[in-house]
């Protein structure tokens, strides 16, 4: 059964682009059909089993670029189990990783049908439903990580929480290791948190949200949402690589009404080698499809791995309309402190949260001033006045630049 359809226009089944190499001595075309077909209806030899109605779900490979190892397949939505992203994951990135006729694969897209979308929850919040909860409209939020990671204390950690929401920040959150320890017990955590960010609006007038990290198996990430959700809490974070989409749409699909901040730690495991595995840009919208408010995409000025093209197609993708799904928050994270801004809002424009943790905590009077200083610069981008020229009447952005830059 021939799979290639030259000039093929797909309607409403789901398109997947990979990257593909065949093994030595192998044909590019017969490498994709053996794609196309583990990943669908059929397997390494022919077979007696297949039947007319299973041939109508064959998948067609439309378009392909040898010299570029591209090609576009398109999947019948018979295929996939409404309102499933495992079973996704299983099909368009399962055993084909495995096959001794690929070299390397790298599974780069995935173009999703209206019709198709229905069956997932998506985001209960999005960039709209964040904005209106906080009272900002027309600037990026501010978000910061306690910092240590690991190692204070609940009322350590609350104490650097309100310090920061002093200083400015809309957000605090858990860092991706921290869930339930010794010496920092979730519950305790949570509870001395939740006084001081109360503490925090009542002295800024300004609205704030800490984002307890309740990643863990699923009946207790429900467990420890709902405690947030007792407490008055507003928000939950998971990590949603490791505790999985099937994790992450068993939250999602409580509807708890709390805002769902994913960190992506793990991710670059399989989305960094640009010759295999899965791109971060499948794994943001098979996410917004799951539910997710907002969620980590890198920065491109920042620590962390990724290409400037690569991270603004993310960013798009969360924002471009999916059906009746909401957008998602762009979350930028990784080694930024005051003089990252202005390049944050050239490259993504306000509709970002802008997340600093050394660079707020590392600076030299401490994590108050330093979420002033990122404060700071913010304003001094929205009002387009040069961070240099802002610096000299605000001490702390003139530490800060001076510290880092």
């Amino acid at each position: 059964m021939r799979l290639i359809r030259k000039g093929y226009k797909p309607k409403e089944e789901l398109v997947a682009t990979f990257y593909a190499e065949p093994a030595k001595n192998k044909d590019f075309i017969s490498v994709l059909e053996s794609i196309a077909r583990e990943s669908s209806i059929g397997t390494w030899t022919s077979l007696r089993t297949m039947t007319a109605s299973a041939k109508k779900l064959a998948p067609k490979i439309f378009y392909w670029d040898e010299k570029k190892h591209i090609a576009k397949i398109a999947y019948p939505q018979d295929l996939f189990e409404r309102g499933s992203i495992v079973q996704i994951l299983s099909s368009l990135g399962g055993n084909i990783y495995g096959m001794k006729d690929v070299k390397n694969l790298r599974w780069l897209d995935i173009e999703i049908p209206e019709s198709f979308c229905k069956a997932f929850k998506g985001p209960a919040f999005g960039i709209e439903g964040v904005r209106k909860h906080f009272k900002v409209k027309d600037r990026p939020l501010l978000g910061t990580i306690v910092k240590p990671k690991v190692g204070l204390t609940p009322k350590q950690h609350a104490k650097v929480a309100f310090k920061a929401w002093l200083g400015g920040c809309d957000l605090v959150k858990d860092d991706e290791n921290l869930t339930d320890m010794r010496f920092n017990r979730f519950k305790k955590r949570v509870e001395e948190t939740l006084k001081m960010k109360e503490k925090a609006e009542s002295i800024t007038g300004e609205v704030k949200a800490y984002m307890p990290n309740i990643s863990a198996p699923a009946d207790e990430m429900l467990e420890r949402a709902e405690f947030v959700k007792e407490l008055g809490g507003s928000y939950i974070m998971i990590d949603i690589i490791a505790c999985g989409f099937s994790g992450l749409q068993f939250i999602r699909n409580q509807n708890l009404g709390m805002i769902i901040h994913a960190h992506r730690a793990g991710h670059a495991t399989f989305t960094r080698n640009p010759k295999h595995g899965i791109t971060m840009l499948v794994l943001a919208k098979l996410a917004r499809l799951a539910g997710v408010d907002q969620l980590h995409i890198g920065t491109v000025v920042g620590k962390m791995h990724g290409r400037k093209e690569e991270v603004l197609c993310i960013h798009k993708a969360l924002k471009e309309p999916l059906g009746k799904l909401k957008s998602v928050f762009s979350v930028c994270s990784g080694g930024l402190h005051p003089g990252s801004v202005p390049a944050l809002l050239k490259i993504f424009g306000k509709d970002i949260i802008i997340q600093a943790g050394g660079g707020i905590h590392g600076h030299k009077l401490g994590s108050e001033a330093g979420a002033k200083a990122m404060r700071q610069a913010i304003d001094a981008c929205l009002e387009g006045i040069e961070l240099s020229e802002y610096a000299k009447t605000h001490r702390e952005l003139a530490i800060a630049l001076k510290q880092w830059c």
